[in-house]
């Protein structure tokens, strides 16, 4: 069936039960697991002309959202180490979310990914669309979307 499991988080409530159902069918056929969440950039060209950011403080809170999406993805490799389930735990940059998902699956080998049916990116959602529509249409491999 399926040997290596990209599960893809943003560590909200939904994505949980992707991470759950993942991890549940990783242990049914005997998969690795790859956690993955995606870090966006602080949004700097959203204030150009208006307020000014110090670079201490951008560099601050990108570090609070790696160090959240760290904690996230040891949290998966723990929950899927219960389980009895092999699973690395990877943080990656960037604002192009189904990118870096899709680029995750190929680098690491991926034979499915796992994601929620939606994540909640603020007026971009809106704007460009659903992450996982994209990733849905652009996907070298199965997509198993939950709800």
């Amino acid at each position: 069936m399926y040997k290596k499991i990209l599960i893809a988080t943003d560590g909200s409530e939904l994505s949980q039960k992707a991470v759950d159902s993942g991890i549940a069918l990783a242990a049914l056929s005997g998969a690795e697991i790859v956690a993955l969440q995606v870090v966006p950039r602080y949004p700097v060209s959203y204030f150009e002309g208006g307020a000014s950011v110090p670079n201490a403080e951008i560099g601050r809170i990108e570090k609070q959202w790696a160090d959240s999406a760290l904690a996230t993805v040891e949290a998966v490799k723990a929950s899927a180490a219960l389980q009895g389930v092999q699973a690395k735990g990877v943080t990656t940059h960037s604002d192009l979310i189904a990118e870096a998902i899709i680029a995750a699956v190929n680098k690491h080998g991926c034979d499915l990914i796992v994601m929620a049916s939606h994540g909640r990116r603020g007026i971009s959602r809106l704007l460009l669309g659903s992450e996982t529509t994209h990733v849905l249409t652009h996907s070298p491999v199965p997509v198993l979307v939950l709800r």
